[in-house]
């Protein structure tokens, strides 16, 4: 009983933190702003891949979770280079 709670709560929780990535997804205003929420949002999905696989018992979804945060990082590093390429040409 105590686990199916704290396993909803954590869902909700989730939810939310997913809710506001992706509204700071849309408003922006720059595109380093983008990238932290979309950042946000990727570790919100491995965190509740994460969470499913711990309430089913199940290790399938730790490929998955390897896979967003590679991802997330690709991303990261991609965005990084571009901004500091950018701000090079720049000065």
């Amino acid at each position: 009983m105590i686990l199916t709670v704290v396993f909803w709560v954590c869902g909700v929780l989730l939810g939310l933190g997913a809710l506001a990535s992706v509204v700071r997804l849309v408003r922006g205003p720059s595109l380093l702003d983008r990238m932290i929420a979309s950042d946000v949002l990727l570790v919100v999905i491995a965190s509740a891949l994460l969470l499913r696989g711990v309430a089913t018992r199940e290790l399938i979804s730790v490929p998955f979770v390897l896979v967003v945060a590679a991802v997330a990082f690709l991303g990261s590093v991609t965005v990084a280079r571009t901004v500091a390429s950018r701000e090079e040409g720049e000065s």
